[in-house]
């Protein structure tokens, strides 16, 4: 707003250059947070699709994990609690490097079991899948940018569908059923596939409703990771029952 008085031009010279920097700094603060969630959130998918590979093209590895079952229990320990402390405790997600630490050591667990996961599928279901969930992420990444739909605003739609998912995945599993479990992956494949345009438009900020504050980088890298390897996971399982 400027405040305009007679006879006094350079004030609303002066407000007027104020409120330029101010929109520039608030500009380039956004831009070099998402930079840095970008640059986090490929470091962990490189991890994590190098823990994929390993376990897909090694049945030594494979082998080895068979042998020592007590692994997969501490890495979803170490999953659950490091995910638990950066989701509910902001100093976790906030202080350097205690929030690098945690993320990494999250990333490691979700390679490991995600590893563990696509070595029981065959080489090209897993090959086949990453690259359509590649493609599948970079779309939906550009739809996110150039949409004038706000997705931020359909927070509370997407927990509500979000837990009718979990109760319909438990229920399932009393059902064994290969058309059911299709439609249970492709279910899971579209919701997370929502929730990744909706991290998206939160980290984006601008003339969104809701946006996630620049300090929360590694919050922001967590979202959009596990929206990726959600929809990773659910592509690989609508691969492997269809082939079945």
């Amino acid at each position: 707003m400027y405040h305009y008085q007679q006879g006094d031009n350079n004030g609303v010279y002066a407000d007027a250059e104020a409120d330029k920097s101010f929109a520039f700094d608030d500009q380039s603060i956004r831009k070099g947070f998402i930079r840095k969630v970008y640059l986090i959130l490929m470091a962990q998918l490189l991890i994590t699709f190098g823990f994929v590979s390993v376990f897909t093209f090694s049945k030594a590895t494979q082998e080895w994990a068979q042998h020592n079952p007590a692994l997969v229990w501490i890495a979803l320990a170490v999953l659950i609690v490091t995910m638990i402390c950066m989701a509910c405790c902001e100093s976790v997600r906030r202080k350097t490097p205690l929030n690098f630490i945690f993320l990494f050591l999250f990333t490691i667990a979700e390679s490991f079991l995600l590893g563990i996961i696509a070595g029981t599928y065959q080489a090209d279901e897993v090959l086949m899948a990453i690259g359509i969930t590649a493609a599948v992420s970079l779309g939906l990444t550009l739809f996110a940018l150039q949409t004038k739909y706000d997705f931020t605003m359909c927070g509370g739609v997407l927990v509500a569908c979000l837990v009718v998912f979990v109760i319909f995945g438990i229920i399932s599993i009393f059902f064994a059923d290969k058309i059911l479990g299709l439609v249970y992956a492709s279910l899971g494949a579209l919701l997370f596939s929502v929730y990744l345009v909706y991290d998206t438009q939160l980290m984006l900020g601008g003339n969104h409703k809701y946006s996630i504050s620049p300090e929360e980088y590694i919050f922001a890298a967590l979202n959009l990771y596990l929206d990726i390897v959600n929809i990773f996971m659910y592509i690989l399982s609508i691969i492997g029952l269809a082939r079945s």
